[in-house]
Parts: structure tokens; C-alpha cells; sequence
């Protein structure tokens, strides 16, 4: 988190309905300034989440998170059809089995419209 602030990533945190950004771990907790949207498993419902990267003039996300079957599926989804390009590291996602995490891979990486604005990597490729 520190290098990407450093480069400059805008940085937007996402919570379901009930959660607060003090649940989020203390090495990845959110700085002041730093948007947090609330909202169900696609982060763009109901949130100013679009507007702000438009705002920002983000062309690009990198989607992670601890909820590949829902959030991340969702969300990365949402902005593929956004027509915004969408990174996901395989090792930045987690779900409560591995055969979601594949699924969601899977899924990102070969659904008609998604998959072309998708690219699976790691969080190691990833360069600011």
C-alpha cells in the first residue's frame, strides 16, 4: 500500500452493509482522504463508487479483496461492462473455498464483454 501511495494510486476502499473501515486490517486500513464505498457484492450499486473514478480519471482497477464470489466477481465485473479495464491478482483475492477463487478467475477471465477488459496476474506483476 505505502509503494503504490507513493506513485500515486488512487486508492478506494470498499465495505458490505455493516462493516466499518476499522475492520480493515491495520497494515492496509485506509489514510485520511481515501474514498470508502459500502455496498452489496457490486461496489458500483448504490455508491458514488463510478463517479469517483471518473472524477479521478481512472481508466484502470485493480480489484482484490476477501470475497471472490461476491465482491470482487461482482465489482470487477461491473466495471469490465463500464468499459473500464480491470486488473486481478490471483494472490489479492480470497474466498472461504478454493473452488470459488478458481470459479472467479475462471469466470473474469473467459465471460463474454468481461474478459476482454480483464487481466489475471499476480500482485507481484503489477507495476505503478
Amino acid at each position: 500500500m505505502a509503494g503504490a501511495r507513493a506513485k500515486g494510486v488512487s486508492i478506494i476502499y470498499s465495505l458490505s452493509p455493516g462493516a466499518a473501515a476499522a475492520d480493515i486490517s491495520k497494515e492496509l486500513s485506509p489514510v485520511a482522504g481515501e474514498p470508502v464505498v459500502t455496498s452489496g457484492p457490486d461496489k458500483f450499486l448504490g455508491t458514488d463508487l463510478e463517479k469517483i473514478l471518473k472524477a479521478k480519471g481512472i481508466e484502470t482497477v485493480i480489484v482484490t479483496g476477501t470475497a471472490a464470489h461476491g465482491a470482487v466477481l461482482y465489482t470487477a465485473s461491473g466495471a469490465a461492462l463500464r468499459g473500464i479495464n480491470v486488473i486481478v491478482p490471483v494472490d489479492g483475492v480470497s474466498a472461504e473455498s478454493l473452488y470459488a477463487e478458481q470459479y472467479v478467475v475462471w469466470n473474469l477471465a473467459n465471460a463474454p464483454r468481461v474478459s476482454a477488459k480483464t487481466t489475471i496476474t499476480r500482485t507481484g506483476m503489477i507495476g505503478y
